[in-house]
């Protein structure tokens, strides 16, 4: 494996880590954890925790803090509570898988059951920080939104970035630096509106940005070609089309794999024929996948990449007749000589399915959160922690790089 090629890193500037904060011993910590994990939910059973992944991501933090001395309670969100507690997101089986890896950890109920979370209202901030001594993020996969529990402790206590965290802005924060050249973006996922602001700003920062999903297909209508019925947002051709009108390197499918019209697809469907065609797309028929040809293209660029950074599926890769461009990036990302990034989502998701996931550098825990880095430079659960009192200031150690655990 590999690593970024720069020291240099601009998120770390500023960013208190752990060593940063005050003597733990006898101190209560609050750590904010996305502990955001899937459920069993079947009648008469109760709920369990199907992949603890992300409680076991965090436990290096816990231990450095246990070991300090400090008391470690977490909070996290569970699911999309509007407001108000609802039983199917109760922390409990969390709770207990938490209990048997890390047992001197207390959890908080869900954030999301009171609204002061999402708006990050100041009386909940209070409420959360109360009784407290210091405040750890861990969680970069909810760094992009401004919640209590994100942006409010750092204002109120000592306040650091865990191992996860820190890692992650390493990992991506070196994107932002000086990469390894080429720098070979691969950019899929179903809605193109949802990545416009990213797509440009990858534009200024690579060398080559493959293009797949069903965002592709804008692209290509764009570029004036048939796309059949393929996902096309009509409000975002011009948009498309401006940025392939920059001259920089943008490489669009070759070739589609396509249903007949009305033909059903997702997990377990067989219905209805399937085409493998060029760039055009018949009339009534639905590209959802790039093919072969596409694959062999994209593979090449990636192969050659000094960087990559891959987010998106190629395909409708649930259904197994339209997950070969999927896998054939996969495979293409872990092949590489590079230094090789996943921005978590179903990417992730993919690159772990396959059993590929040791074979990348690094794979997010933040989706949303890497690509609103990516745009932005920053996110505000970062800046946030930058503002802590008792952050690094101008030339106290600008150019740390210790390492994560």
């Amino acid at each position: 494996m590999t690593t970024p090629t720069s020291t240099y890193n601009p998120l770390l500037r500023g960013l208190p880590l752990l060593d940063d904060l005050p003597s733990l011993d006898g101190a209560s910590v609050l750590v904010r954890v996305d502990f955001n994990v899937p459920l069993r939910i079947e009648d008469g059973v109760p709920p369990a925790v199907t992949d603890d992944f992300r409680i076991r991501s965090a436990i290096p933090t816990f231990d450095y803090l246990l070991g300090h001395g400090a008391r470690v309670t977490a909070c996290t969100h569970l699911g999309r509570p509007d407001g108000a507690p609802d039983p199917r997101w109760e922390m409990a089986p969390v709770r207990d898988r938490l209990a048997e890896l890390a047992p001197r950890v207390e959890l908080l109920e869900n954030l999301r059951f009171d609204p002061g979370e999402v708006a990050n209202d100041p009386a909940f901030v209070a409420k959360l920080v109360n009784g407290h001594d210091a405040y750890v993020n861990d969680a970069f996969g909810v760094c992009h939104r401004s919640h209590a529990s994100v942006v409010g402790p750092p204002f109120q206590l000592p306040s650091a970035a865990g191992f996860l965290l820190q890692r992650e802005v390493e990992m991506l924060g070196g994107l932002l630096g000086m990469p390894r050249r080429p720098f070979v973006a691969v950019v899929g996922g179903a809605k193109v509106a949802d990545k416009l602001g990213v797509l440009g700003a990858l534009l200024e920062r690579v060398d080559v940005l493959l293009v797949g999903g069903g965002m592709a297909y804008t692209f290509l209508a764009a570029a004036g070609h048939d796309v059949g019925v393929s996902m096309v947002d009509h409000d975002r051709i011009d948009d498309c089309a401006a940025l392939l009108a920059t001259g920089k390197t943008i490489l669009l499918p070759l070739d589609t794999v396509a249903l007949e019209a009305g033909a059903p697809f997702g997990c377990g469907c067989r219905e209805g024929r399937v085409l493998l065609v060029g760039e055009e797309v018949p009339d009534g028929w639905t590209g959802l996948d790039i093919g072969p040809l596409t694959v062999e293209r994209y593979a090449r660029e990636i192969a050659s990449a000094g960087t990559v950074l891959w987010n998106g599926p190629m395909g409708v890769f649930e259904d197994s007749r339209f997950a070969a461009g999927t896998r054939g990036i996969a495979q293409a990302v872990a092949a590489c000589d590079g230094f090789t990034v996943v921005g978590g989502g179903d990417s992730a998701a993919a690159v772990d399915a396959l059993g590929l996931a040791q074979r990348v550098d690094f794979i997010s825990t933040g989706g949303g959160a890497s690509l609103e880095l990516i745009e932005h430079g920053d996110l505000p659960g970062l800046a946030a922690l930058r503002r802590a009192a008792n952050a690094p200031r101008p030339g106290e150690g600008a150019a740390r790089s210790r390492p994560s655990r």
